[in-house]
C-alpha cells in the first residue's frame, strides 16, 4: 500500500479546490451569460413530402439584468434571425421568476417586448405563455384569468399571441404552394392550487389548474395537413395525438443542472422522462428546449442556454 504524503495530500486538495471555484466560476458566472445555437433535422411522422420548413424557437428567457438584459437580447435577436428561418416561436416565460428576482433587476415588459420585435420571420413571429407570465402577475392571479401583463407586451410589439388557437400557414416550395398548421395552447400550470397529487414516481407534486384546451385547439385544425403544436411545460405530451407532426416545449432549461445526463431537480411531475432534447414516444415527437434564462439560482451546468434551430423535411423520415 502507498502512503500519501502531507505534500501530496496538500496538493490533491488544492487541485480539487481550483476544480470546484473553476467549476462554479463556469456555471454562475459564465454559462448562465453565454448561449449556443442546437440543431435538428428530421421528417417527423404525416410531414407533407418537399415541404421544407425552418423553425427558430426561443424558450424560457426570464428577462433580467444582468442574466439576460438589453444587450444579451439584442445578441440574440440578432442571432436569430441570422439563421433565416421561416417561422420563429417564442415558448414563454418571458418574466423572471420571484427566486431570481432577488439577486437581479427585472426588465421592464415594453423594454423586452420592443427587443423581440425585431425579431423577423416570412411566416411569422408566434407566441404562447409560460407560468411565470401568469405566477408574477398578481392581477391575474387575483382575477383568476388574463390577459396578462406578458400578453398585453407581445401583442403591443405586433407578436401574435397563441392560446389555445390554430393558424393555418402555407409555404411556397416551387410551383406548389404547401400548408401547415401551427397550434399553440394555454399554460398548463396557470394558478398554483393547495391540493397536491402523487405522480407517477410515488412523489407528491404540487397541482395547478391551466389555461390550456389541447381538444379545443386541435378541433380548429380544418383539413389533413401537418400539425405543429406549442406547448410551454412538457407533461402534456402523453395526451398528444399521433395527429400533430411535432410538439415543440420550453420550461424545464434542460435541468439547469444536469451531470451525465441526468439533472436532479425538474419542474416536471415526469422528472427526467421529459427534461432535455428529442424525444420520441409511440411514433409521437416532441423536442425540448433548453431556454435561455434562469430561475431559482443563476446558474447553469451541464444543460447551457441554448436557441434551437429545427430543419423539418430536412432528413428521413424518423
Amino acid at each position: 500500500m502507498t502512503l500519501i504524503t502531507r505534500r501530496r495530500l496538500l496538493q490533491g486538495l488544492a487541485v480539487t479546490g481550483a476544480v470546484a471555484v473553476g467549476t462554479s466560476g463556469y456555471a454562475f458566472g459564465y454559462a448562465p451569460l453565454h448561449h449556443r445555437i442546437t440543431s435538428y433535422a428530421l421528417t417527423p411522422p404525416g410531414w407533407t413530402p418537399g415541404l421544407n420548413v425552418r423553425l427558430a424557437i426561443i424558450a424560457d428567457p426570464h428577462f433580467c439584468e444582468p442574466w439576460l438584459g438589453v444587450a444579451r437580447l439584442s445578441e440574440i435577436v440578432d442571432n436569430t434571425n441570422a439563421l433565416k428561418p421561416d417561422v420563429i416561436l417564442l415558448l414563454g416565460d418571458y418574466e423572471a421568476g420571484t427566486g431570481i428576482q432577488r439577486v437581479s433587476k427585472p426588465m421592464p415588459h415594453k423594454v423586452w417586448a420592443e427587443g423581440l420585435s425585431r425579431l423577423q420571420a416570412p411566416l411569422g413571429v408566434h407566441a404562447i405563455l409560460g407560468n411565470h407570465d401568469w405566477w408574477e402577475d398578481s392581477a391575474a392571479q387575483r382575477a383568476g384569468k388574463g390577459p396578462t401583463r406578458s400578453h398585453k407586451a407581445l401583442g403591443d410589439a405586433g407578436i401574435r399571441v397563441h392560446e389555445n388557437t390554430a393558424v393555418r400557414l402555407e409555404k411556397r416550395v416551387g410551383g406548389k404552394i404547401l400548408p401547415f398548421w401551427l397550434c399553440g395552447i394555454g399554460d398548463q400550470w396557470a394558478f398554483a392550487m393547495r391540493s397536491r397529487h402523487v405522480a407517477e414516481n410515488g412523489r407528491s407534486y404540487r397541482r395547478y389548474r391551466g389555461m390550456d384546451d389541447l381538444d379545443g385547439t386541435l378541433t380548429q385544425v380544418r383539413d389533413d395537413a401537418p400539425v405543429l403544436l406549442m406547448v410551454h411545460e412538457p407533461d402534456i405530451f402523453p395526451r398528444i395525438p399521433t395527429r400533430v407532426s411535432l410538439t415543440l416545449a420550453g420550461h424545464t432549461h434542460g435541468g439547469q443542472v444536469r451531470v451525465l445526463g441526468y439533472a436532479p431537480v425538474v419542474p416536471s411531475r415526469f422528472r427526467n422522462r421529459y427534461v432535455y432534447g428529442h424525444i420520441i414516444e409511440d411514433g409521437r415527437h416532441m423536442i425540448v428546449s433548453a431556454g435561455l434564462g434562469v430561475s431559482g439560482l443563476p446558474v447553469r451546468f451541464g444543460s447551457p442556454p441554448e436557441i434551437v434551430l429545427v430543419d423539418l423535411g430536412g432528413a428521413s423520415v424518423v
